[in-house]
């Protein structure tokens, strides 16, 4: 009878209780009705789950219907490197670095354009799954990921007759940007690249050649291994026929050659290479620098490949086989903006190994931070006629105490 009288009594008072609140909060709480991308879409960009720049992630290689013009693609691979290695961290750290990056905080007020609220459709691909055991097995396994991703076509098509670049199957396709990785990475690139357009051109800052033959080594045994390395990828690609012959250029070169004289000079010039010593920018500077690449390449169809030790590592000490005396990101970052005509069809940044990084992660975000100076780029250009194009931007700021200005053909001085 006590445990019923009990049990009644508690029931009254819950009852009364959710009565009270149901009738107190009533008036007090927010309808959800607000749009829930706009309510609960975070702006902040320490938040979220790590992608290139807040991107959305897709796990392309495994859903074939993955569709997008541009996207990001790592490649942990660092087993072909002749110094120090841990490159296959690169991609994981330079993501880390581009959470800064937003969408709705993307002009670029020097290149003016924001890449990412432009025509293209951006994906993060995630990595390619790559074996650290066998680097034979390895290029197999980079060359299919991205034969598999360069093949599709692009997700925005052309709106005109108006002619574009093709693949050489008639269909317009999709640009890649590789988080390295070691600069290996660059030649399965080129292979598949090569595949869809046939030769193409290669820009390629680093303070190294990279077109050495694998024999220059001492202690050299031949296999398939120890002849792909991230030193020789060039050479390959220029033996396999991957690359243009007299159209290629390297920029930023400053590091010591073989043997005693300028062999190494005269091998890579009969790859169809040109170059430009680091030095050089103190006499003909940034616009020289770029004026002789845009020079060199043309309107050829360029794979763009940035080795991030083309920075001097006092500004970026992240990275396997350093080169004091190096490019400033400042400088980089300016000659990139002067290459707003290259047809770029692929492009790179490698070779960031953060265990020998900063704590400020320096080369981190000096990689992320070139890789969107590169989207604009891409963005900027598109390889034939697309909706929704919009033409970059420019300023028009108010004159400075003393600036020449011309105003409606009359020049004059404040």
């Amino acid at each position: 009878m006590l445990t019923a009288t009990l049990l009644s009594a508690t029931i009254f008072a819950l009852a009364s209780t959710a009565s009270g609140h149901s009738s107190h909060g009533a008036d007090d709480q927010a309808p959800l009705t607000e749009d829930r991308i706009t309510r609960w879409k975070s702006g902040y960009t320490f938040t979220g789950i790590q992608t290139f720049a807040h991107l959305p992630h897709v796990e392309c290689l495994v859903d074939q219907e993955a569709s997008f013009d541009i996207a990001v693609i790592g490649a942990p691979f660092d087993t072909s490197v002749a110094y120090r290695p841990g490159a296959r961290f690169g991609p994981r750290a330079i993501r880390s670095a581009s959470q800064r990056q937003i969408p709705s905080r993307g002009f670029n007020p020097v290149q003016g354009i924001n890449p990412y609220q432009n025509w293209a459709t951006f994906l993060d691909c995630g990595d390619i799954p790559i074996t650290p055991f066998d680097n034979a097995v390895a290029f197999t396994q980079m060359t299919e990921a991205y034969r598999d991703l360069l093949r599709r076509p692009a997700r925005t098509q052309p709106t005109a007759a108006t002619p574009g670049v093709k693949g050489k199957d008639g269909v317009y396709h999709p640009r890649l940007m590789t988080l390295g990785g070691d600069h290996s990475v660059a030649l399965p690139a080129l292979r598949a690249l090569n595949e869809i357009y046939g030769p193409i051109s290669v820009l390629h800052f680093d303070s190294h050649l990279d077109t050495w033959a694998p024999n220059n080594l001492a202690g050299y045994w031949s296999s398939a291994q120890s002849d792909f390395t991230h030193g020789s990828m060039f050479w390959i690609a220029h033996n396999e026929g991957l690359i243009a012959n007299g159209t290629n250029i390297h920029a930023g070169l400053r590091s010591r050659i073989f043997g005693g004289d300028f062999a190494d000079y005269d091998d890579d010039a009969r790859q169809g290479f040109h170059y430009i010593e680091t030095h050089e920018i103190d006499e003909i500077g940034v616009k020289g620098i770029a004026d002789t690449i845009k020079q060199v390449v043309g309107d050829s169809l360029v794979y763009l490949s940035i080795d991030i030790d083309i920075l001097e590592p006092g500004l970026a000490p992240g990275t396997g086989a350093p080169e004091p005396g190096g490019w400033t990101t400042r400088e980089v970052k300016a000659i990139l903006r002067s290459l707003t005509s290259l047809n770029i069809v692929g492009a790179d940044v490698v070779e960031v190994a953060p265990q020998y990084d900063d704590a400020g992660e320096s080369t981190a975000w000096a990689a992320s931070d070139l890789i969107f100076e590169v989207f604009g780029l891409m963005v900027g250009k598109p390889l034939y006629p697309v909706d929704g194009y919009v033409e970059r931007k420019t300023h028009n700021r108010a004159p400075r105490p003393n600036e020449q200005v011309v105003r409606e053909g009359v020049k004059t001085e404040l």
